[in-house]
């Protein structure tokens, strides 16, 4: 990842894309199972549906609990905004109209597989890197780029996961 000087204002996001040698449906049934992420995770611990919920459709609510060795333990509520089976899941976390963070995959049909992409967007609402931006606002550019570069890694290896246990 390139320095890009972006501020949490900017809205930054972060994309990684990766090829599947195995079909949308597969690949699918992998990134729409949230509890199977927190093995695919360095920082979420368990994903949970709430309200009765089971899968992922537009409106349902899951709680994440993740941690980190500078910014500790936490727990968010998230809230699914697309969800198109064998083509996109994303998600809103905490307050949908102003999220803390938006994650979301893309799938689909690619030379006898299936392309698939994580993307992620930091803010617009306020979240624990707020917290480190407020103590520090003269490295705000910084601590943006070193937890983008956290989630550039991490996407990587959920992909990397998901693609082995798709081809396997």
């Amino acid at each position: 990842m390139e320095w890009t000087g972006a501020r949490y204002a900017d809205k930054p996001t972060i994309e990684v894309r990766t090829w599947i040698d195995a079909s949308p449906a597969t690949v699918w049934a992998l990134v729409s199972d949230i509890e199977l992420m927190p093995e695919m995770s360095e920082e979420l611990r368990s994903v949970a549906w709430l309200d009765g919920a089971a899968a992922p459709a537009v409106g349902a609510r899951f709680v994440g609990r993740s941690e980190h060795e500078a910014l500790g333990k936490w727990e968010t509520t998230s809230h699914v905004i697309e969800c198109e089976p064998e083509s996109v899941f994303a998600w809103a976390v905490e307050d949908p109209a102003d999220p803390s963070a938006v994650w979301r995959f893309r799938l689909g049909p690619k030379d006898g597989g299936t392309e698939l992409s994580q993307w992620m967007q930091l803010g617009p609402g306020r979240s624990g890197l707020s917290l480190a931006i407020d103590r520090m606002p003269d490295k705000e550019q910084k601590i943006v780029f070193v937890r983008l570069r956290e989630f550039e890694r991490g996407i990587t290896a959920t992909l990397a996961q998901i693609k082995k246990r798709a081809e396997a």
